[in-house]
């Protein structure tokens, strides 16, 4: 029997953070997922200037289905509030939530626990407005490379700088966004993510946007990314990479169900980017698309990963 069987289920939604309307569309899909298979569940739409605990308590829920994404829902602070509320919730703990969404903090872990990740460079959330501070302290960086802020998901206020020409908007856009800002080596290859859960890695898919790399516009507005799964690369790299992936996920401490996003390059080195500790579950999202490939349902999926919830 599921242990929470009988429980009242609350699959959280929107959120505060750049990522409101993707998390809107993975609650949607785990909501009607769980209600078809008759799970006493409420849909909770958390929009600003509203209170989570009081929308929590109202419902009087034993276990949140965590479908935020992004800042103060991926980042620890919910989980944190479902601890303080002694309610259990899918997605890694606080800890773990924190560290994963934090790139910064990520990568020192990843590089003390031997994880390999592309060499980068830590840039200051605020500074001139012709972000003339960044020119100067990545002028020895060679191109390209990305720039991105380093609490944010979804690609989002990312940019490949493949000339100097490009550094101050990419800086600018990603100060827009929330937390530090990261520049690194842009590993030019295939993009692979492997979906694992509780601790166990499901597969692997690799995808090929027709844009410049899987971001925002490719992860859940275009048509015209392929999805191949298994990855069309030899086993040995992709067990390499899985290997990595499951690396990274117990480095940071990670549970329940994640997605650790990796490039690998020309010569089949493997490096991790980061881990997803609330990946998507949109009709487009790569874990219910591995999940599929091993003959799990969605709706499986949604009650695996309700299990996993502490």
């Amino acid at each position: 029997m599921h242990r929470f069987a009988g429980k009242r289920v609350a699959v959280v939604m929107g959120g505060l953070s750049a990522e409101r309307e993707v998390s809107l569309n993975t609650g949607a899909n785990v909501y009607k997922a769980l209600l078809a298979e008759k799970w006493d569940v409420v849909a909770i739409d958390w929009k600003p200037d509203t209170s989570l605990a009081k929308l929590l308590e109202e419902q009087q829920v034993a276990v949140v289905w965590n479908a935020l994404h992004g800042t103060w829902g991926e980042d620890g602070a919910v989980q944190g509030l479902c601890a303080c509320l002694q309610i259990a919730c899918t997605g890694s703990g606080i800890l773990a939530s924190a560290l994963a969404m934090d790139k910064v903090m990520s990568k020192r872990i990843f590089e003390a626990s031997g994880v390999p990740t592309p060499k980068w460079r830590l840039l200051s959330h605020t500074g001139p407005a012709d972000a003339s501070d960044a020119v100067a302290a990545l002028a020895d960086l060679s191109l390209p490379f990305v720039v991105k802020p380093a609490n944010e998901g979804s690609s989002v206020g990312v940019s490949i700088v493949e000339d100097r020409s490009q550094l101050v908007a990419a800086v600018q856009l990603a100060r827009a966004n929330h937390g530090q800002v990261i520049a690194e080596d842009y590993i030019a290859g295939t993009e692979i993510f492997v979906g694992i859960l509780d601790g166990r890695v499901l597969g692997s898919v690799e995808v090929r946007p027709t844009t410049k790399f899987y971001d925002y516009e490719a992860k859940y507005k275009r048509t015209d990314t392929k999805y191949l799964i298994p990855p069309e690369v030899s086993r040995d790299i992709v067990e390499r990479a899985e290997h990595h992936a499951l690396a990274a996920y117990n480095a940071l401490g990670c549970s329940g169900h994640a997605r650790p996003d990796l490039r690998i390059s020309p010569t089949g080195e493997a490096f991790v980017l980061e881990v997803n500790t609330l990946p998507g579950m949109t009709a487009t999202s790569l874990l219910p698309k591995i999940a599929k490939s091993i003959g799990m349902s969605y709706a499986s999926l949604c009650e695996a990963i309700l299990e996993s919830a502490s």
